[in-house]
């Protein structure tokens, strides 16, 4: 399967060392308030997806949600992945872009 533009873009953020993912280094990121842009996997677990939005919303920081762990983790080169942080401005002003087309 292809990977949509915005898998691709998480990939070169990825590359160019600018996420962070996995539930507890996204949470510390995002009280840190480092964290712009956090995507959550539908399939997370209940615990994970309140634990994460209920963060991103008290800290006001933008969440979106993305298919699945797999497509998460493919677009970052690693393994499954429930939850990834990108940590700076100018990718996730453009990842959101993406995300929203």
């Amino acid at each position: 399967m292809k990977p949509t533009p915005w898998e691709n873009f998480l990939g070169i953020a990825a590359r160019a060392g600018k996420i962070i993912s996995g539930e507890e280094l996204v949470v510390k990121s995002i009280q840190k308030q480092n964290a712009k842009i956090v995507l959550l996997s539908k399939d997370a677990s209940d615990n994970t997806k309140k634990k994460v939005t209920d963060k991103c919303a008290f800290y006001k920081i933008d969440l979106a949600w993305v298919e699945d762990r797999n497509v998460l983790g493919r677009a970052i080169g690693k393994e499954q992945r429930v939850v990834v942080a990108v940590n700076d401005q100018g990718f996730s002003k453009r990842l959101k872009e993406l995300l929203d087309h």
